[in-house]
């Protein structure tokens, strides 16, 4: 986490945790696009971990509900009640895309916690792909259900008339800007904390300073979790939001 520099001093790099490497081969070999990494590794076990709870878990359907049982009901009331009440039951048969991006993101950011793990959520490259998928379904959608009316999301009515070529303008830039903050707020947000979290490690190292970046670190991990659990909860609900948007343009 931290080596001593020429200098003495120590030298930190939070950075190093994010580097994505093959699984198999040297570490400097060259990543390409079939190449099995660690980022692959750990999004496979964060698929694996949703299988588990939704589909082993609940297999048995019992009455009197197993601790997984309970954990996975939960999830799916939670999440239905998202997009009941934020996009209209008309939303509903969208529901289980919502529900797997949903957990797939808990599942990541709550892995990239583990000692020695690899955070996937932290790369723009997988966020970004999530991201363009809820884009391009919800634009779909709005042309699918409603046809050019669809375009009545740009054209504000209620503004005066010499201001709506200018906020349709604004309207149609913000709506194409939605994938990038969507993507990057996601991966900005598990990043900083595992960075900081990194840099509290390496200050570890100094026995004066030690009890304190210990006691830092067990406060970022406990922050960190409520993070992974509110950073699912805003990519999944602007989802919902923007679902809204494409099934009601002129609300």
């Amino acid at each position: 986490m931290a080596d001593e520099a020429q200098g003495g001093g120590i030298h930190i790099d939070p950075m190093h945790q994010f580097v994505v490497k093959p699984l198999f081969g040297q570490p400097g070999d060259h990543v390409g696009m079939l190449t099995v990494t660690n980022a692959t590794l750990w999004m496979a076990i964060a698929v694996l971990c949703v299988v588990l709870l939704l589909v082993v878990g609940t297999r048995g359907r019992a009455i009197i509900p197993s601790r997984l049982q309970s954990i996975a009901e939960l999830a799916y009331g939670f999440v239905y009640k998202m997009v009941e009440d934020v996009a209209g039951k008309d939303a509903l048969q969208f529901f289980p895309y919502i529900m797997t991006l949903f957990m797939f993101i808990v599942f990541a950011n709550m892995l990239g916690l583990v000692p020695m793990s690899f955070t996937t959520t932290s790369h723009v490259a997988v966020t970004a792909v999530l991201a363009l998928a809820v884009f391009l379904t919800v634009t779909i959608v709005g042309f699918v259900k409603n046809g050019t009316k669809f375009l009545g999301l740009f054209w504000v009515n209620s503004a005066p008339l010499p201001l709506r070529p200018v906020l349709a303008i604004i309207e149609l830039i913000s709506y194409f800007v939605r994938p990038v903050s969507h993507s990057i707020r996601l991966a900005g947000n598990l990043m900083a904390g595992h960075a900081v979290i990194k840099v509290f490690a390496g200050f570890a190292a100094i026995a004066a300073v030690a009890p304190f970046s210990i006691l830092a670190i067990t406060a970022m991990y406990g922050l960190e979790l409520l993070v992974a659990f509110v950073q699912a909860y805003v990519f999944t609900i602007l989802t919902c939001v923007y679902l809204k948007d494409a099934l009601h343009p002129g609300h």
